[in-house]
């Protein structure tokens, strides 16, 4: 699904993400390709890096040529220099892949619930992006701290094209749901109706819900002189309620907060049966209080009620000079979150000029931050919708499998020893088309059972909230194994969750490091150390994606898992200099940043130049969710101007302007948003023949190369080298759909031929090679 900013669904958030909601937020089976040594004789496997390659050699005809094979350009005596126009802006680039998102739920081709899904991972994106992007360019702003953009526009000129982009998006969200998927789910019986429509029989069953569960929690503020305006915390649905005292005749202004906690969209019951099921109505819970306000206000008469939704700064500041107090200090930062100054303000257009005028003038916003809407307010709730068991109005159903290197052999739902598994080669897992739960799960559930392993260590960005990953570590605690946890309290709208974790692994005995001070540990890394006769073998798993069974059915990632001597000594290097003292450490298959990864990318980058005028091979691919980062760009645009072919594939932000001629011509940028969120990083280089891939945790920003603990681990096996250069090559791909980013940083969408039939859907290429391969097993 769409994540966020943050590492949350969808095609979108971090969200993120929804996140996109959306965002911050599932998978590819590439990771699956055999190592030279893996298959026995005579198995009839047909693996993914095998379909890949026969897709692709099916397509050369009919794609675009755009290959290593191009003519060897002469080094110019004088470095041009680059234009000053070379970047896009990174905020507007955001509301381009929010609008990518929102262009799967207006599509009819995808099942109507997840359209309504897809409606609701836009929503909670854009609450993200308004949280964290907007309220920290106002607060820059504010403060005199803000700065022209990479993009060469002024703070103030950023804000503004913010608030007329953003205007329009919601206003088309608001037309999706209205004009295409709401009444085509009532074509399904899926009906989300106001309270004239409900049945009376239906409305008495409301009418005791109101009593019994939601007249209880409500608490109706007043506006008056003994009564100041309410704060109105963020995100929260509320009620703007007109009364008039029948006596004086004066009307009065109050506050009636939706609450949080209860249903969004109450269902409303059909009865039992087969019709029943295929039925569902749905009232807003604001419908239901605003139907019982006069048992709010007795004695008064309501004149109007209007809904209306606040958004505050909710991005967090916390000073880490003293590491002993982080926690502490991090708690009292969550509670102030929810006073943050406003940023936007929504209200249903039925809305009275004069009750928007009080809201705008008591909440101090400008007219520029107010989104005037048709109700409902907040669709975030169409989740509820989207959850419904109807499977033909829903993606297939897709059950991840055991990756075919950890079975038994006999049978493929059967994990065996993970230990013997990696022994016996590297195994690439591609999620959610590799089960986590069959694998990276696995793999800590049997290193806490084992009494032959004496250590686990381990990083937790975000995890679930019962999450077995922490009761693997707390096991092995138990069991009297070395136990290292490095949790990462700051990770974005996951703090609390968090600290609570924290705490929960502390009190079980395990060592709970909180990383270096002012840097985020965002790496995805478990070492497990174990005995083995007369040595210490190390077990390591690098991954693109956090630790959280949940989002790894959803998120697509990848993950090493490895007992490589070098990778071993490389993780224990970074465990050492994550919990104690080693700042000079080096690495042998690890880029880590903040101190080597960019510096390492860019030699690459400019290494495949000079593989392409020396008339190597050199070709550049990179997977990442995010390409900002200026040096990163600057690399590619230079390595381009010799020649060099260059795919990139984003997921959402980009600020990389392809195909300008002069700078960028060989550069092509893809978007691929789907059912999964597309979540994983590849960096490929040809190398001059002798190519060097890597995966890992970082995205191309300044955040993740600067402030953040990040680490790409190099892949060897050649197998597992094709599968993910495939892997891109095949979202690159024209057969491909998928989203193309013009120079001037428009995306157009790539969903059908010049025949009228539909591109290839990556993501469903993937889920069928993984099934025929299975299907060629059997």
């Amino acid at each position: 699904m769409a994540s966020t900013t943050s590492e949350q669904p969808v095609t979108g958030s971090d969200p993120s993400t929804g996140a996109t909601p959306a965002g911050e937020g599932a998978e590819p089976q590439a990771a699956s390709a055999p190592s030279s040594n893996a298959s026995a004789p005579g198995d009839a496997t047909i693996d993914l890096e095998e379909a890949l390659t026969e897709h692709l050699a099916a397509e050369d005809d009919e794609t675009e040529e755009h290959t290593g094979a191009v003519e060897v350009a002469e080094e110019p005596a004088e470095p041009q220099p680059l234009p000053a126009d070379r970047f896009l802006d990174r905020e507007l680039s955001w509301l381009s892949f929010n609008q990518r998102v929102l262009e799967l739920a207006e599509d009819p081709s995808v099942p109507l619930l997840e359209r309504a899904r897809f409606l609701a991972i836009f929503a909670s994106n854009l609450d993200e992006f308004f949280m964290v992007r907007v309220a920290g360019l106002k607060r820059r702003i504010a403060t005199g701290l803000a700065v022209t953009a990479a993009s060469g526009l002024e703070p103030r000129q950023v804000l503004a094209a913010i608030s007329e982009r953003a205007h329009e998006l919601v206003e088309r969200h608001a037309r999706a749901f209205t004009d295409q998927v709401r009444p085509a789910l009532a074509a399904e019986g899926v009906r989300i109706v106001r309270w004239d429509e409900l049945e009376p029989t239906e409305q008495d069953r409301l009418h005791e819900f109101f009593r019994a569960s939601v007249f209880p929690v409500l608490t109706p503020l007043a506006v008056d002189p003994a009564h100041p305006f309410p704060y109105i915390s963020g995100l929260s649905l509320n009620l703007a309620v007109v009364v008039r005292n029948p006596t004086t005749e004066k009307e009065h202004f109050a506050r009636v907060k939706v609450p949080p906690l209860l249903p969004r969209l109450v269902r409303v019951e059909q009865g039992k049966g087969t019709a029943a099921a295929k039925t569902a109505r749905f009232v807003p819970l604001e419908d239901v209080i605003a139907e019982h306000l006069d048992q709010l206000f007795p004695g008064m008469d309501v004149v109007a009620h209007h809904t209306f939704r606040v958004t505050r700064n909710e991005d967090l500041e916390v000073e880490e000079d003293d590491a002993e107090n982080l926690l502490q200090a991090l708690e009292k930062e969550l509670l102030r979150r929810r006073f943050g100054p406003p940023v936007r303000l929504e209200i249903t257009e039925e809305a009275d000029g004069h009750v928007r005028d009080l809201l705008v003038r008591e909440l101090g916003v400008d007219e520029s931050e107010t989104y005037v809407l048709p109700a409902p307010l907040d669709l975030r709730g169409l989740n509820a919708v989207a959850d419904l068991e109807r499977h033909e109005l829903s993606f297939p159903t897709f059950v991840p499998k055991t990756h075919r290197h950890l079975t038994d052999g006999r049978e493929s739902s059967q994990p065996r020893s993970i230990f013997a598994a990696v022994r016996a080669r590297d195994v690439l897992l591609h999620h959610p088309y590799d089960s986590f739960s069959t694998s990276v799960q696995a793999f800590l559930e049997q290193a806490a059972a084992d009494p032959k392993v004496l250590a686990i260590k381990q990083t937790l960005y975000r995890t679930s909230g019962d999450s077995p990953i922490v009761d693997a570590l707390i096991d092995a605690a138990d069991a009297g194994k070395q136990v290292l946890a490095l949790v990462e309290i700051k990770a974005r709208f996951d703090e609390q969750n968090n600290i609570t974790w924290a705490r929960k692994l502390e009190q079980a005995g395990v060592h709970v490091v909180y990383g270096i001070v002012g840097l985020k540990t965002h790496s995805k890394l478990c070492l497990v150390v174990r005995q083995e006769g007369d040595r210490l073998r190390r077990y390591c798993h690098v991954g693109t994606g956090n630790y959280n069974p949940k989002t790894a059915r959803l998120y697509e990632d990848l993950g090493l898992l490895t007992c490589d001597d070098e990778v071993g000594e490389d993780l224990t290097k970074l465990f050492n200099q994550l919990s104690g003292f080693a700042p000079r450490t080096r690495y042998s298959r690890l880029l880590v940043a903040p101190r080597s990864l960019r510096r390492g990318l860019v030699q690459r980058i400019e290494r495949e130049a000079e593989h392409h005028r020396a008339g190597r091979p050199a070709h550049i691919r990179i997977k990442v969710n995010s390409m900002v980062d200026e040096a990163i760009i600057d690399a590619l645009y230079r390595a381009s101007r010799v020649g060099v072919p260059i795919d990139v594939v984003v997921r959402g932000i980009c600020a990389l302007r392809p195909g300008v001629p002069g700078l960028s011509e060989t550069i092509r940028v893809r978007s691929v948003l789907g059912r999964f969120l597309e979540h994983s990083r590849i960096f490929a280089f040809e190398g001059g023949g002798d190519s060097e891939v890597y995966i890992g945790s970082a995205d191309m920003m300044h955040r993740n190369l600067d402030r953040r603990v990040e680490a790409l681990v190099r892949i060897r096996d050649v197998e597992h080298q094709r599968a993910l250069v495939d892997l891109i090559d095949l979202a690159a791909d024209a057969g491909t759909a998928s989203w193309h980013l013009g120079p001037e940083g428009t995306w157009q969408r790539a969903a059908v031929d010049s025949e009228g039939d539909p591109l290839l859907d990556l993501q469903d290429f993937l889920i069928a090679a993984r099934s025929n391969r299975r299907a060629r097993r059997r």
